[in-house]
Order: structure tokens, then C-alpha cells, then sequence
């Protein structure tokens, strides 16, 4: 299976890239983060017509991550299980082809000690909680991502 991640900073703003993209490298699935639209602004049929289906996690202006997959999605996970409404759209999960991946958009903790940086570890702290119940193949962009997943699992990672 050809997994792909991207961070796209606005799917509509990068929708053309991404078809070409698509139709150019062809994978099995491609995890999409930051869409900064709502699910009802997501061009689902463009990337439909390309031949994928979509899940989605949308949040206008802000976050949201998709996964973009030749097969259909199950078991479809939106955010953490105790998330709100009102919570960042940062994690989505779903069963493809009988292999379960997590997209991730890790929070961005700017400045050690801000409240950004707590609220990055205390997010993390709840992704580790998640992975544990599970097994999965977690796809999320590299920016700032490999530091905080050192320290909070205790191994470096390359």
C-alpha cells in the first residue's frame, strides 16, 4: 500500500496540485493536513472524480485533516472521544483496505513554557492515551512533530 502525507495549508487554495499530484504518483492513500475549510467546503467531488473516497475532519479557516483513499473508509474516528465541538479538527482515523491509519495534525507549540506549548503536550499526552488502545499506522507532517513524539515516548525517532 503507497501512503502518502501532506499539509496542504488550505486544500482549496492547493486543489489542483493535489489532483495532479494524485493523478501523477497514484498512491493507495494520502493523508491530507491543515484543509483550513469545513466539511461542507471540502471539493470532495473533484477528488471523488479522480477516482478516491474522502473522510473529513474540517474546521473553517483553522486546522482539519482529511484522508483521500483509492478504497473506502471504515471505522471512521473524528478527534479524540472526549473531544467537544469546540475542539481542534487534528485527528482522524480510519480502516483502509484492512490497515488502520491515523492522519495527524499536531498542534504547533511555539514557545516553550506559552500556553500553545502546554496545550501541544497536553494534546499529545491524549494521542499517546489513543495510540495505546490501538494499532495503527499514524501519518502526520514532520514540522515540529519529531521532537515532541521524543519526549513523550522516550525514544528518538528518525
Amino acid at each position: 500500500m503507497k501512503i502518502a502525507t501532506w499539509n496542504v495549508n488550505s486544500i482549496i487554495a492547493r486543489l489542483p496540485l493535489v489532483t495532479r499530484w494524485l493523478e501523477k504518483e497514484k498512491p493507495d492513500v494520502l493523508c491530507i493536513q491543515e484543509t483550513k475549510c469545513s466539511d461542507e467546503k471540502f471539493p470532495l467531488l473533484e477528488l471523488k472524480a479522480a477516482g478516491y473516497d474522502c473522510v473529513l475532519f474540517g474546521q473553517q479557516s483553522y486546522n482539519g485533516v482529511a484522508i483521500v483513499a483509492r478504497n473506502s473508509c471504515a471505522n471512521v474516528v473524528r478527534g479524540f472521544p472526549e473531544d467537544t465541538a469546540e475542539s481542534h479538527a487534528r485527528l482522524l482515523a480510519a480502516d483502509i483496505a484492512g490497515v488502520s491509519i491515523i492522519d495527524v495534525y499536531v498542534p504547533n507549540g511555539q514557545v516553550v513554557g506559552s500556553d500553545k506549548y502546554q496545550f501541544k503536550l497536553g494534546w499529545m499526552k491524549r494521542l499517546r492515551e489513543f495510540l495505546d488502545q490501538s494499532q495503527f499506522i499514524v501519518v502526520t507532517h514532520k514540522k515540529r512533530t519529531m521532537a515532541a513524539v521524543d519526549r513523550l515516548w522516550g525514544v528518538t525517532m528518525q
